[in-house]
């Protein structure tokens, strides 16, 4: 079972890489010059691969749409490329699909900063506060040498 995860994993790694090189060497429609590949995952059986992408100027749905269906046109030709490639008795089918994941962190992260700043403003209001409370308390606004 161990060797079979090996396997995989070195496929999918191989199939990241020379997808990579492909579509920047050899694909010509200049849209697939805005894509970044994220990952490839490779069923047991090694007879699929899903490759997931993302854009480098993410602008809207459509353009998701569009780049997926100039990938799914070209995933043949990048097939038959694969297999003059490589040693393997058959190359996996790819089909391409957008990655969210990307877009679910950059959505993370802003949430993240919101929320720091807030703090930051919340505990700069509560310092403000604790040190009034302290003088108060202690009379230290009142002159030291006087005591």
């Amino acid at each position: 079972m161990g060797k079979e995860f090996e396997r995989t994993q070195r496929v999918s790694q191989f199939l990241h890489q020379e997808l990579a090189r492909l579509l920047q060497s050899t694909v010509r429609d200049p849209r697939v010059q805005r894509i970044n590949l994220t990952d490839v995952e490779v069923s047991r059986d090694l007879s699929h691969a899903k490759v997931f992408f993302t854009l480098l100027d993410d602008q809207s749905e459509d353009d998701r749409a569009d780049i997926g269906a100039v990938l799914r046109k070209v995933s043949g030709f990048l097939r038959s490329e694969l297999a003059k490639q490589s040693s393997m008795r058959t190359v996996p089918r790819l089909s391409f699909r957008f990655d969210e994941s990307v877009g679910r962190g950059r959505d993370m992260e802003s949430l993240l900063r919101e929320v720091r700043k807030a703090d930051a403003v919340l505990f700069e209001h509560e310092d403000v506060g604790d040190v009034a409370n302290s003088q108060a308390h202690t009379g230290s606004d009142s002159d030291p040498s006087a005591a």
